[in-house]
C-alpha cells in the first residue's frame, strides 16, 4: 500500500512539472524561426546521444541543466517568469558575454561547476562537469575563446584566453588549453598538446565520441 501511494505521488509531481512546462512550450511556439531551429537541433542531439525519442517538454522537466541552454536562447523579459516556474541548474552558468551558441548542444545531467564564457560556440557542442571557458585575467571579457563546430570536452577541461578551437576537436579530461587548436584533432594534457589527428572519415563522425 505504501509503495503504491509513493508511486502515485511521484506521478502527480511529474504531471505538475509538465504543467509548469506549458508556458515554456507556448513561448517557444511564438519564438522566431531561427530560435526554433536552434532549440530543435538541441533536442535532436539530446535524443541522439541519450538514445531517446522525446520532445522539448521532456528535457525541460527531466534534464534540469538543459533549461539553462533553453533560457539562453529565449532572450526576452518573460524568461524571468519561466525561470521561476522551472529554475535553472545552479551549478551551470552561461555568461552574458557569449554572443551565440549554435544548435546541437548536449547538456549532461551533471555539468556542475561549469562556466561558459566564450565569444561564440559552434554547433554540436558537448561538455561535461567542471568545464571552464573564459579569460586568463579578471576583466578581460573580450579575450575569451571561440569554439568551432563538433567540439567535445571531457570533464574538468579549461579553455582560456583569446584562442580558437577548430572544428571536429576532442579535448581530453583534465586538459588546460591556452593556445589555438586546429581542425580534426584530439588534444590532452596541461598544457594541452595534439595527441591525434583525424582523417576525413573519423572527423565526420567525431561528434559521436
Amino acid at each position: 500500500m505504501g509503495i503504491n501511494v509513493l508511486y502515485t505521488m511521484r506521478n502527480i509531481i511529474y504531471c505538475w512539472k509538465y504543467l509548469l512546462a506549458l508556458p515554456h512550450l507556448l513561448y517557444f511556439a511564438f519564438s522566431n524561426r531561427s530560435t526554433k531551429q536552434l532549440v530543435n537541433e538541441d533536442v535532436d542531439e539530446m535524443n541522439r546521444r541519450c538514445k531517446l525519442n522525446k520532445g522539448l517538454a521532456y528535457y525541460l522537466v527531466n534534464r534540469k541543466p538543459y533549461r539553462n541552454i533553453f533560457y539562453f536562447r529565449m532572450k526576452n523579459k518573460w524568461v524571468k517568469v519561466l525561470k521561476w516556474l522551472l529554475p535553472e541548474y545552479s551549478g551551470f552558468y552561461i555568461t552574458s558575454n557569449v554572443k551565440r551558441i549554435l544548435g546541437g548542444v548536449f547538456a549532461l545531467n551533471h555539468p556542475y561547476g561549469t562556466i561558459l564564457n566564450a565569444k561564440e560556440i559552434g554547433k554540436n557542442f558537448v561538455f561535461c562537469q567542471l568545464t571552464t571557458l573564459g579569460n586568463k585575467e579578471h576583466g578581460q571579457n573580450d579575450l575569451t575563446p571561440v569554439i568551432g563546430d563538433n567540439v567535445s570536452l571531457g570533464a574538468n577541461v579549461n579553455i582560456i584566453g583569446n584562442i580558437k578551437i577548430g572544428n571536429n576537436v576532442i579535448v581530453g579530461a583534465g586538459s588546460v588549453v591556452v593556445k589555438d587548436v586546429p581542425d580534426n584533432c584530439a588534444v590532452a594534457g596541461n598544457p594541452a598538446k595534439i595527441i591525434k589527428y583525424f582523417n576525413d572519415e573519423e572527423s565526420s563522425d567525431s561528434r559521436s565520441i
